[in-house]
């Protein structure tokens, strides 16, 4: 039975399996999930993820969901193909640690901004938090410019890498709608180079959030 790959466009979550599942060229059935269309409360999407979220997987009999644990189950259940947390005991440690990182302090204050900028009516946004957020989002790319020392911020391209880059692309969106936001300014150029490499892989823009490419 294929994998199949519950997705919804623009999470960064969801984003960030799709491009594990191309690197790894892994084959899945795509299905886009409708947030508007409440596809995340129907009983059958509830039996795979009763969190109500994207991603998620199912593959065989196993069902998936969270998107740290799908990447780390793809990587080992299909080792034989390129690793995205590769490398001895020590490199591997380090991948987790960025990854735990990533979800955990730039995550945070991307959802603060999230919640402010995309869930809430603009005539009700909170200046002061998200004044606060950005600075927290700041704070957190300076931290990960200096991580970079080479091409990726583990060595070769890594779940780390594809953890971050859908963080901070969606930040960049959200200037969109808030261009004073000015997320851009806060990238440094080591960070900046790195997302052009993330941007040239040859699976990129088949991963690129859909609705993004139709608005905007």
């Amino acid at each position: 039975m294929a994998l199949t790959f519950y997705y919804g466009s623009g999470s960064p979550y969801a984003w960030r399996v799709w491009l594990a599942l191309e690197h790894k060229a892994i084959g899945y059935e795509l299905k886009t999930i409708s947030f508007s269309a409440g596809d995340l409360k129907k009983p059958e999407f509830l039996k795979i993820n009763p969190r109500q979220k994207v991603p998620a997987i199912t593959d065989g009999d196993l069902a998936l969901y969270e998107s740290a644990a799908i990447v780390e189950y793809l990587d080992e259940q299909y080792a034989s193909r390129k690793q995205l947390i590769p490398g001895n005991t020590k490199q591997r440690a380090v991948i987790r640690r960025l990854v735990r990182e990533a979800d955990e302090y730039c995550a945070h204050a991307l959802e603060r901004l999230v919640d402010q900028v995309l869930f809430t009516p603009q005539d009700k946004w909170n200046a002061g938090e998200i004044a606060s957020a950005r600075t927290a989002l700041e704070r957190e790319l300076g931290i990960f410019e200096g991580y970079l020392s080479g091409d990726y911020l583990a060595g070769e391209l890594s779940a780390a890498d594809i953890t971050l880059y859908p963080m901070i692309a969606l930040c960049l969106r959200m200037e969109k709608k808030k261009p004073d936001l000015d997320v851009r300014s806060a990238i440094g150029p080591k960070l900046g180079a790195w997302m052009k490499r993330i941007e040239a892989l040859p699976y990129f823009d088949k991963t690129y959030p859909p609705h993004w490419k139709a608005k905007p």
